[in-house]
């Protein structure tokens, strides 16, 4: 944001920690959006694939996609990666992989009975994100927040329709901060 287009502080408006930043909206959600972020890293870290095995082992529990290219489409996930992370939750005891009765070569994704106990588990860390998250906002506005974001997200979403969570991770240039950026490409010698 240009220096130009920061919004001036009312002088009604008390001072926060971040002088003229406090009423821009990019820096308010920038903010809440890597504190949630770190958080939920954290609550997931341990689960194989972290955050996208979160994602894999809950679509897989709460959708009727049920296979891997399904579940790779309707995630955004490259499906060598989504064959990585099944591998990775699969050797986990997490999910299993069984040939479509219908087509016999296509894989199904099924969650098993510990995979359930542990996106359970996995919620409620996740619950507990958000609860920290939110713990500056009494009940009432808990709930407002969320509704009023909910609309808010609905109608950005409607402006600008994110039709492949990878690319939407990308315009958001978080992909630069990541290992990746650091990671040098390799050239081919002639």
């Amino acid at each position: 944001m240009a220096a130009s287009s920061v919004p001036s502080a009312s002088a009604d408006a008390p001072a926060g920690p971040c002088g003229p930043l406090d009423s821009d909206l990019g820096w308010a959600l920038g903010a809440v959006f890597r504190s949630y972020v770190k958080e939920a890293n954290v609550a997931v870290a341990d689960l194989p694939g972290g955050p996208r095995g979160y994602q894999v082992l809950a679509a897989a529990a709460t959708t009727a996609l049920g296979t891997q290219l399904a579940l790779a489409n309707e995630l955004g996930i490259d499906r060598t990666v989504m064959t990585y992370l099944l591998d990775d939750l699969e050797r986990a005891g997490l999910i299993v992989r069984q040939p479509d009765p219908a087509d016999r070569r296509v894989r199904r994704v099924c969650v098993t009975e510990p995979g359930r106990t542990r996106l359970t588990e996995l919620d409620e860390r996740l619950r507990l994100t958000e609860d920290h998250l939110l713990s500056a906002l009494d009940e009432a506005d808990r709930t407002t927040f969320r509704d009023l974001l909910r609309r808010l997200a609905t109608h950005a979403n409607s402006r600008h329709p994110m039709t492949d969570a990878c690319q939407a991770v990308q315009e958001t240039g978080i992909v630069q901060d990541g290992p990746q950026a650091a990671t040098p490409r390799r050239t081919r010698r002639r």
